[in-house]
């Protein structure tokens, strides 16, 4: 039989999250579920602030997948070999990152923090920055939704 008081069902307070994880300039990630805090095995669980103005350096998560889900803010992001491609979000949305896909984060709100909640498929804290600088001109971005030329 399962001892359950130590094997059951774990809560992390949102005061005991821990950003002494690995960072991206322009962002502050904080992990929530891992093994040491709730002894997950398979997920990462955390949030990460994009702070007004600020924009991630580029990077990837290794063979990792990503989802975030947009709590409160404009989220946009780059993606791509030169960052070309470009989509928002906003709260209530999730977004999927797949392995290997080199990204930026850019708050789009240049008067509020981009605060969302992340999910990563291990446990292992891959962020892999990429000297890939980010497109400025508008004709070299490529806007995936429809309501975006």
């Amino acid at each position: 039989m399962p001892d359950w008081s130590q094997h059951g069902i774990r809560i992390v307070r949102g005061t005991e999250l821990d950003t002494n994880t690995p960072q991206t300039p322009g962002m502050t990630r904080a992990a929530a579920i891992d093994h040491a805090r709730a002894g997950a095995s398979k997920l990462w669980a955390g949030t990460v602030v994009v702070q007004p103005n600020a924009k991630t350096g580029a990077h990837h998560h290794g063979d990792l997948e990503t989802v975030l889900y947009v709590v409160k803010g404009r989220a946009r992001f780059r993606w791509g070999e030169k960052l070309e491609f470009v989509d928002e979000a906003g709260p209530g949305d999730f977004i999927f990152v797949p392995p290997y896909v080199p990204h930026q984060e850019i708050n789009a709100d240049p008067g509020a923090p981009v605060e969302c909640v992340v999910v990563r498929s291990g446990q292992e804290p891959i962020v892999v920055n990429l000297d890939i600088p980010s497109p400025e001109a508008p004709s070299e971005t490529r806007w995936i939704d429809p309501t975006h030329k």
